[in-house]
């Protein structure tokens, strides 16, 4: 976890993602990355110099009707006291039942984000923490690029400017591999999701894509999340990024 906890220090202080007084909801679906983000912000607070206060909140999208346990992520979040709030939805059934969407990802991330921003609020938060990492960076890129022809990702720090929230991702520079090992080495629970397009998706297929074109050519992603940060795509930068000298070669 000292890994991890490294990963998040340095996208804290190189994005500016929190300062003293703040209230963070964090988004914990209950998948590793979630809880990964959690256990790490819950240690960070000891001894990162930063004042701020952590809730967690877990949208329930009842797949199938059927209510999910995270009882195993409450127990987590006592034992660092933190206030765990579970919220049951009728994503799951919106989604699958009433819209019976084909490509479902699109609308329940909508939804998800939409009661997420809404709870964050009621308890009094002005930031949100989610989970993305280093992966998931690269495979947004990708999908943008490839699914819809533009050039662009999430930033690490967002200003909702209807709530009034920022949101800030904390993995943003913490390999998948890494969190895994970690989510399993520090024995976190993890609540299996039940969504009937789980390894399904779009992303999946990136995911593949991406693991193949590392294979053959070893260093693909780090190439990739490099010239992310050297362009400043939607604030990869840093806060401090300047741009670099361009040398036309004529």
């Amino acid at each position: 976890m000292q890994k991890i906890l490294g990963y998040m220090r340095k996208a804290i202080q190189e994005y500016d993602m929190i300062q003293d007084g703040d209230h963070i909801c964090v988004g914990v679906s209950g998948g590793k990355d979630s809880v990964v983000l959690l256990s790490g912000l819950a240690q960070l607070r000891r001894f990162i110099g930063i004042d701020f206060r952590v809730t967690a909140v877990t949208l329930d999208p009842q797949f199938g009707g059927v209510p999910a346990d995270y009882s195993p992520v409450t127990e987590l979040c006592e034992s660092y006291g933190i206030e765990h709030k579970v919220v049951r939805t009728e994503i799951g059934s919106i989604v699958f039942d009433v819209r019976k969407e084909k490509h479902p990802c699109s609308l329940c991330a909508h939804l998800r984000r939409g009661a997420l921003h809404d709870e964050a609020v009621a308890l009094g938060c002005n930031k949100i923490a989610l989970g993305h990492n280093y992966d998931d960076t690269v495979e947004t890129f990708i999908m943008n690029l490839f699914t819809e022809g533009r050039i662009g990702c999430y930033s690490p720090v967002t200003h909702l400017a209807k709530k009034n929230l920022y949101m800030i991702r904390p993995l943003l520079l913490a390999p998948e591999k890494d969190i895994r090992r970690a989510a399993r080495r520090a024995e976190l629970p993890i609540v299996k999701s039940a969504c009937p397009a789980d390894g399904h998706t779009n992303r999946q297929r990136t995911k593949e894509l991406i693991r193949e074109l590392e294979h053959h050519e070893p260093g693909f992603k780090d190439r990739i999340f490099g010239a992310m940060k050297r362009a400043d795509i939607d604030g990869m930068g840093g806060v401090n990024y300047t741009p670099p000298i361009r040398k036309d070669v004529y």
